[in-house]
């Protein structure tokens, strides 16, 4: 694609997260909001009046039909990523589908070999691998400076109803394992080598949700280093995810885009990227990706082992 020409993006799914992108999208040089499709007509309809997008609806067929979409970006339910996102392969529109990409490894795997077979951009929105904070401890890493011997995260939520994260009613129910695990086992593997042990175990479920409301997870990389995760819905505290890298050589603590030593300390990472906003930088390296016709960084086919991982820690639950 023409480096002038501007990438026309259409945006499926205007919930909270699906706002968190067009916030970022407006940063970036060269593109343009043309479609919001969402769950009802007037909600897509005000998101794209707020965007400036010349067109909304509530059928993501909508903005596949158009010739002024190029690439659309799937922040929708989750049961419905993986067959979305080999529609918008099959329109010949490059996506980018909010994590995780799929609830069964099986959807995985045909995602992959449609992007194999289209060659279309096809990224999954693992954050983590763009926040300053974890790409200041990837760098390290990559130059031998750094090495992880154990990670330890805290998954908390308090989410005892279906709600998002604002606070609205969902019409889908989210998932620890397939969804917040996903981060961190992506997480993990990036920065630790491949994940070659994982255990589970989970928690009562909730009596009308019916998913596990508290999990916990461990991993073995083929490096030697572990990873303890504990996840909850059921958490009425501090909310988010937090990551303890203990090294060879320092300790971290990363909150989302910030980053502190050991001792609380403050790490500047302002220096890392363009922004200190890891949404916003997982946008510009999908643009990018499209724009230089190369694979991006959390490409689908880069994060498929997260989610073979994923598929066995479920069988091991049930």
């Amino acid at each position: 694609m023409s480096n002038t020409k501007p990438i026309r993006i259409a945006l499926a799914g205007a919930g909270a997260f699906g706002e968190k992108h067009l916030d970022g999208l407006k940063l970036i040089p060269g593109v343009e909001i043309t479609s919001v499709i969402s769950r009802t007509g007037a909600q897509a309809a005000a998101v794209a009046a707020k965007y400036g997008a010349g067109h909304s609806g509530t059928e993501l067929s909508e903005a596949l039909e158009r010739d002024d979409v190029d690439a659309v970006i799937l922040c929708t339910p989750t049961q419905m990523h993986a067959a979305q996102a080999i529609a918008c392969m099959d329109a010949g529109k490059h996506v980018q589908v909010e994590i995780p990409l799929c609830d069964a490894w099986a959807d995985a795997e045909a995602v992959v070999a449609k992007q194999q077979a289209t060659g279309l951009t096809c990224m999954v929105g693992h954050t983590r691998r763009f926040n300053p904070s974890h790409q200041y401890i990837h760098t390290l890493i990559a130059a031998g400076e750094f090495a992880v011997q154990q990670m330890d995260v805290q998954t908390y939520f308090f989410r005892r109803r279906n709600i998002n994260a604002k606070g609205e009613a969902r019409s889908w129910t989210d998932h620890l394992l397939w969804h917040h695990a996903a981060h961190t086992v992506d997480l993990f593997a990036y920065q630790a080598g491949r994940i070659v042990a994982a255990n589970a175990l989970a928690g009562p479920l909730h009596p009308e949700l019916g998913i596990a409301m508290d999990m916990s997870i461990q991993l073995k990389a083929e490096s030697g280093a572990i990873c303890t995760l504990s996840l909850s819905f059921n958490n009425d505290g501090p909310l988010g995810t937090f990551f303890r890298y203990i090294g060879d050589t320092e300790t971290y603590i990363a909150r989302y885009d910030d980053l502190f030593n050991g001792k609380e300390q403050a790490i500047d990472v302002s220096h890392v990227a363009i922004s200190m906003n890891g949404i916003e930088l997982q946008d510009r390296e999908f643009i990018s990706a499209i724009r230089e016709g190369r694979e991006s960084n959390s490409s689908v086919g880069q994060v498929l082992d997260c989610y073979r991982v994923l598929g066995a820690l479920e069988k091991q639950l049930a």
